[in-house]
């Protein structure tokens, strides 16, 4: 090898590392000057995300809202038709509870009772209401 050449070697040599400190330089610079606005964007986006989570949240809330005041509203209607139906069956018996009907609306109450439920016949055929 001759000396230019070892020459020109060390100058390509000396540009390739030039380069290279020169990017990553760059590099830095370039990160330093995103980095700040890169935060600031990703912190608005996060900020987006939980207002769009909070006002679903919400119309979660308000549509649960209204299904329950339908629930309500049917069940009281639902209740009126039943007290229409208890007034009109003790209409039709004269005024009068007999023990029949008594027994009849306490069979048909039996599984809303709370506890155990066993029945015990008697001589009347009437159950006993309260044993312990």
């Amino acid at each position: 090898m001759n000396k230019f050449n070892i020459v020109r070697e060390k100058r390509l040599f000396a540009m390739w590392v030039s380069i290279g400190i020169f990017t990553f330089i760059g590099i830095i610079v370039l990160w330093m000057a995103v980095m700040p606005r890169y935060r600031v964007w990703s912190q608005e986006m996060r900020g987006k995300a939980a207002f769009a989570e909070a006002v679903q949240n919400r119309q979660i809330q308000i549509e649960e809202a209204k299904a329950n005041l339908e629930s309500q509203k049917l069940n009281s209607e639902a209740e009126v038709e039943r007290a229409k139906g208890m007034a009109r069956s003790i209409e039709i018996e004269n005024g009068k509870l007999t023990p029949l009907y008594i027994h009849y609306l306490w069979v048909r109450n039996i599984d809303k009772m709370d506890g155990e439920k066993i029945y015990i016949p008697t001589e009347a055929g009437l159950p006993i209401l309260e044993a312990k």
